[in-house]
C-alpha cells in the first residue's frame, strides 16, 4: 500500500512539474495573455471615428499556450456598420497565435471564424502596442488599412 500511496505522490509532483509557470511580466508577450475587454474601435475616415453609439461590445482572449478568440457585437441600429467579417451583427474568430517581440507584432492564425470561408487558413498579423495606462492597441499591418482596435485587461 505504501508503495502506491508514494506512486501516487511521485505522479502529482510529476504534473505539478510541468505547470505552465506564473507569468513573470518580462517578456511583451506575457503581457497579452488573458483576457481583454474592448473599449473602442477606430476606423479614420470622411466622417470621423466611429461614433459611441455604434461600438460594438467584445472580448479578446490570448492563452498561455498560444490559443486566441475573439468576439465582437454590434448594436443593433439603422445606421450599423458592417463589414464581410460581421454576419447579423456579430464578429467572431479563433485559433492560435504567435508573437514576433522584436517588431512589435502578433499573427493570428484563423482556425475558425462565423464567416467560415472568408477568414479560415488565413493569417492575421496586427501590430501591437501595450501602452503605460495597461491597454493593448491592435493595428493592421497591412499600410492600406488605418483601424485599430483598443482592449483593456478585464
Amino acid at each position: 500500500m505504501k508503495t502506491i500511496q508514494w506512486m501516487l505522490v511521485g505522479a502529482l509532483l510529476s504534473v505539478t512539474a510541468v505547470q505552465p509557470q506564473p507569468r513573470s511580466g518580462t517578456s511583451r508577450k506575457s503581457a497579452l495573455i488573458g483576457a481583454w475587454h474592448l473599449v473602442r474601435i477606430d476606423v479614420p475616415g470622411a466622417e470621423g471615428n466611429m461614433p459611441a453609439s455604434l461600438q460594438p461590445k467584445g472580448m479578446l482572449i490570448y492563452t498561455n499556450d498560444g490559443h486566441v478568440s475573439v468576439q465582437l457585437m454590434y448594436p443593433k441600429s439603422p445606421e450599423s456598420v458592417g463589414n464581410e467579417y460581421l454576419l447579423g451583427g456579430y464578429e467572431a474568430s479563433f485559433g492560435s497565435y504567435v508573437v514576433n517581440e522584436a517588431e512589435h507584432l502578433v499573427t493570428h492564425h484563423v482556425e475558425g471564424s462565423i464567416t467560415r470561408d472568408l477568414l479560415v487558413g488565413k493569417d492575421l498579423p496586427r501590430i501591437y502596442q501595450l501602452t503605460p495606462d495597461g491597454h493593448l492597441i491592435l493595428r493592421s499591418a497591412d499600410p492600406r488599412e488605418h483601424w485599430s482596435v483598443t482592449w483593456e485587461h478585464y
